[in-house]
Parts: C-alpha cells; structure tokens; sequence
C-alpha cells in the first residue's frame, strides 16, 4: 500500500478504502492514482460469478438456465457488496475473490484434464497471464516504498514501467478475456459447432466458428 505523504488534488484527502502505491496527484492535480482509474473491488466480484456461471453451465443445452447457481451467485454478489460497504476491509475483498478465482481454476483444470485436453493451451496460457498479474500486485504491495525510491532516480519513461498495479489490471483484463475465449471455445465445441482460433494482425486471438454441417 502507499505509504503517508501523497499530496493533496482538486478532490481533496484520500477517502478510497485503499490506496495504491502510485504516487497520488503526480501527473495531474485532476487524478490521484492517474494509471490505475479503472474500476476496482465490487465488479471484480460481479464479473467473476458471471464467468463461474458461465464455467459451470457450458454442457448443459441450449436455452436452459440453472437457476438455483444464479440466485447462489447473486445472493454470494449481495452478501459481498453489504458486508464489504460496511467494514471496507480489503481482506475480506480478497479472499472473497479468491474463493471465486479458486473455484474458476478448479472448474478449467477439470475440463482440459477430462473433457477437452486439447484446450490445454488456451487454458493455461489465460492462467499465466493472470498470475503473472497477481505476481506483480503482490510485489507493488510488499515493496512499494523501493519502487517509489526508484522512481525518484530514473527518467519517467522508465519509471511509469514501473507502475504494477496497473499491469495488475492489464494483465488481468487480458488473461479474463482470454479465459472468455474458453468459454466460448468450450460451449461451441458441445454445442456441436467448430470454433477455431484466429489472430487479427497475427498478434489478437478471437474465435471464430461456424455451425455443423448438415449430412
């Protein structure tokens, strides 16, 4: 976390729950933590029971919802933001996160080990990409005051490089949508489709699929 000493902007004292190691109000007197605006806490919960509803129902048939999983995960989503907007304790945050995270990880290992381990690949690579994130928001935490120090020393080009929780949310935001491709790949492949993997530029990977012909 950031230490004491940030000085004060436009919008007056910190009154975040949290507050990252980004030098606050350094860039411009309009944004505290100017490379980390996007949304955090809450919707990283809401977005993770949508892709848990999403792992867990991708071999049923089509039209079909499981009702008794979406008032689970809503009532857990409910339970999370009343508790979380009266105590504003991060912990409990994250380890709410991590139960569902846990429970994503589970729920893909099972299906490239037993059902389609040839989507080893695709899984997998979506993990990384998000540990690896998780890797450096651990690191911008534990030591946040030598990363500022080094901040000081060398020229801003290198030392925005060195802004960690927001390669968090771009590492994070790539490896979800990454595992929102299989997803996608898992339910079309049991819906009896054909999906491949395209990349745009040969860099960007999307799915691309058609339905199965007739015989």
């Amino acid at each position: 976390m950031a230490p004491a000493g940030d000085r004060e902007g436009y919008w007056g004292p910190t009154t975040s729950t949290l507050d990252w190691c980004e030098e606050n109000y350094t860039v411009t007197w309009y944004i505290a933590e100017f490379w980390n605006t996007l949304l955090d806490e809450l919707p990283m919960i809401y977005s993770c029971c949508i892709f848990v509803y999403c792992m867990f129902e991708c071999f049923k048939t089509k039209n079909s919802v499981n009702y008794h999983l979406l008032f689970t995960l809503v009532l857990f989503s409910l339970i999370v933001t009343t508790v979380y907007l009266r105590v504003k304790e991060p912990v409990f945050h994250q380890v709410m996160y991590g139960m569902l995270v846990f429970t994503l990880v589970v729920r893909s290992i099972y299906i490239v080990t037993w059902v389609y381990p040839w989507l080893r690949g695709l899984g997998y690579t979506s993990l990384g990409v998000f540990l690896l994130g998780f890797l450096l928001w651990n690191i911008d935490n534990i030591f946040c005051d030598s990363l500022r120090n080094f901040r000081k020393k060398v020229p801003p080009i290198i030392a925005v490089t060195t802004q960690f929780h927001a390669w968090w949310h771009i590492l994070t935001g790539l490896g979800s949508y990454l595992h929102i491709l299989f997803s996608l790949y898992t339910r079309t492949l049991y819906l009896r489709y054909r999906p491949k993997v395209k990349f745009l530029f040969g860099i960007w990977p999307v799915i691309l699929f058609e339905p199965l012909r007739k015989q």
